[in-house]
Parts: structure tokens; C-alpha cells; sequence
């Protein structure tokens, strides 16, 4: 026998049941905000303070005109965040001011991640900073110090690269120098013990007598041939005697145009070494120079432009965002809840209905 008809849920139905209801879910929402008031302000207080670094671009690089706003270049600027959150630096922080006595429990990473957030302002160039702790105080000395650590990190490391430049070149100063001592005193030794103008005179000397003696040898040639018999027979002695002159001052020519060759080819090859020695000398020297000038402006330059101050406000509990998340749950709990309860109350209805059918 049909006796009535299965209920359902709809959005009227729905909301009266909320509505006849009411006082639950406000009870469960005045509980919520009760407990989440009791707990923050029983939660001690934390201030955040921060401490802000800029980072500027080496000195006189195209970087600062082309790469100064490249997102390539911000990107890598996130090196020295690195820096700052250094552990080593993190653990001689927390002994400078006794903060392991303080929390003598939690192990050095907790710590960290609780006291310490390090990082680049979003398309900045500025490197912050930031410590959490319940005296705003030590907060504000902690982050100061953190920055100023920071700023003689970098440097260190700028300056023991300066200095491992520095070696460098100068080795290669050094080592031009010696080079060029040696090309130098090749040269003396070549001028000192391997001298050219007294041969150069020597073999024009030759060079004169073999004129000479080929002239008389002509005259002598020509009197044996056209004089009578006995000039002739003179004549012909005296132009073996020419020709066997001439046969060894032509050997000794040779002799001194081959080692005067030998000679200006050496003293070529020691000229060249010298020049090449000298222009690298001064190619090298001319580096140094360049080297000393830049000494700590090749890399982006850390300078503390914002110290902070001792915080007044509390970062943490944030009251109005615990209030108004627990408003939220007490609202959604009980509205939950209901809903269930609801869904569970339709369910039996409609499988007694059917039972009736």
C-alpha cells in the first residue's frame, strides 16, 4: 500500500534544516574562535627582522648597461644566497650569541629553517635577509651580523681569486722577464763574440783585390799573347803566378762570405728572439698592469644598504589569520557534519518508503 512519497534533498529543504540548526553550528564556530584566541596568545611572540644587501655589477663591464636587468644575470645573482645561508656561518652565528643555550633541544637544521629565510627581491639586485626570534633585539643583531658576514664572505673569495690572478700573472711576468734576460744576453754574446764588420771590411777588401788581380790577369793574358817571345814568356809566368793569387784570395772571399753569412743569420735569429722577448715582455707587463688596476671590481661588489631595525610589531602568531581560519573550520565541521546527517536521514526515508510499496 502506497503510504507517501520518498523525500529528496533539495536546496530549500537543505538550507531550513541548516537554518533549524543554528545554534550548533554558531556553538561550534564561538568554540573554534575560543580555542584559536586561547592558543595564540599563549604562543609566545616572534619578531622577524631584516637585514637587505645590494648587489652591484662589476665596475666598469659592459654587464652594467646590457646584462644589469637580464633575467639571466638576476637569476645568477642567487649564488650569494649561498652565501648567507652558508651553514658554517649559520653555526658560528648561533654560538656568537648563545642561541644553542637557548634551544638547547632542536638540532642545528631545525633551527635553520625555523630562524633563518635567505632571498633575492623578485627582479631585484637586492639580497634579503630575514630572522625570527622571540627577542626582536637579537633578531635585529642576528640578520646585521648575517649581512655583514656575508659582505666579508664575498670579499674573501674575491680576494683570494685577485690573488690566485695575481700569482698567476705575475709568474708569467716573471717568466717573460727571464726570457727576455736571456734574448738579451744572447745578443751581447753574439755582438762580443761573433762580430761582423770586420769581416763585412774584409770581404769588401777581397772583393777589391779580386778586381784587381782579374784586371792584371786580363793585361797579363793579353801581353803573353800579343808581346813578343820573350815579354811573352814573362808575360805567361806572371799570369800563373796572377791566377794562383786570384784562386786563393777567390778561396779566402768564399771562406770569409760563408762565415759572415753564418754569422749575420745568427745574429738575425738572436735579433728576432730579442724583439719577439721584448713584445711579449711588454704584451705581459701591459697585462699586469691591467690586472692590478682591476683588482676588486672584476666581480659584482656586496653592500649592505639596509641594516634594519629592531622590529616592533610580531611577525608570528598572526592573530586575525588564526581567528579567521578557525572561524572557517568551525563553520565547515558542523556544516559538514549536518550535511551527513541530513543525507543519512533521506537515505532511511526513502528505503522505508520503498519497503512500503
Amino acid at each position: 500500500m502506497l503510504t507517501g512519497t520518498p523525500e529528496s534533498v533539495n536546496t530549500y529543504r537543505y538550507l531550513s534544516f541548516l537554518g533549524t540548526r543554528w545554534r550548533f553550528i554558531a556553538a561550534s564556530c564561538a568554540i573554534a574562535v575560543c580555542l584559536a584566541l586561547g592558543v595564540t596568545l599563549m604562543l609566545p611572540k616572534l619578531y622577524t627582522a631584516t637585514c637587505r644587501i645590494l648587489i652591484q655589477p662589476p665596475t666598469g663591464t659592459d654587464i652594467v648597461g646590457t646584462l644589469g636587468v637580464s633575467p639571466i644575470y638576476l637569476e645568477s645573482l642567487k649564488t650569494y644566497e649561498h652565501f648567507a645561508a652558508s651553514d658554517s656561518l649559520f653555526v658560528h652565528a648561533l654560538d656568537q650569541f648563545q642561541l644553542r643555550q637557548r634551544f638547547p633541544n632542536r638540532p642545528v637544521e631545525s633551527l635553520k629553517v625555523g630562524i633563518l629565510k635567505v632571498g633575492m627581491v623578485r627582479d631585484t639586485k637586492i639580497l634579503e635577509i630575514k630572522v625570527t626570534l622571540p627577542d626582536p633585539k637579537t633578531a635585529q643583531a642576528l640578520a646585521l651580523y648575517l649581512g655583514e658576514e656575508t659582505v666579508k664572505l664575498s670579499r674573501s673569495v674575491d680576494g683570494e681569486g685577485d690573488r690566485e690572478l695575481t700569482q698567476a700573472i705575475e709568474k708569467q711576468e716573471a717568466d717573460a722577464q727571464a726570457r727576455l734576460d736571456r734574448s738579451e744576453a744572447a745578443w751581447t754574446r753574439a755582438i762580443a763574440q761573433q762580430p761582423v764588420e770586420g769581416l763585412q771590411q774584409a770581404a769588401q777588401s777581397g772583393g777589391e783585390l779580386k778586381s784587381s788581380l782579374e784586371r792584371q790577369l786580363l793585361r797579363a793574358e793579353a801581353d803573353a799573347s800579343e808581346g813578343p817571345a820573350e815579354e811573352a814568356t814573362a808575360s805567361r809566368a806572371r799570369a800563373d803566378t796572377l791566377r794562383k793569387q786570384l784562386a786563393q784570395v777567390e778561396r779566402d772571399l768564399t771562406a770569409q762570405e760563408e762565415l759572415l753569412a753564418r754569422r749575420m743569420a745568427e745574429r738575425d735569429r738572436v735579433a728576432t728572439e730579442r724583439t719577439a722577448s721584448e713584445e711579449a715582455y711588454s704584451a705581459i707587463e701591459t697585462r699586469v698592469n691591467q690586472v692590478r688596476g682591476g683588482l676588486g671590481y672584476r666581480s659584482e661588489r656586496l653592500r649592505i644598504v639596509d641594516p634594519g631595525i629592531v622590529p616592533e610589531q610580531p611577525s608570528a602568531p598572526n592573530l586575525p589569520l588564526r581567528v579567521l581560519a578557525a572561524l572557517l573550520l568551525g563553520l565547515v565541521v558542523p556544516v559538514v557534519f549536518l550535511t551527513l546527517e541530513l543525507s543519512y536521514r533521506t537515505q532511511r526515508a526513502s528505503s522505508k518508503w520503498t519497503a512500503d510499496v
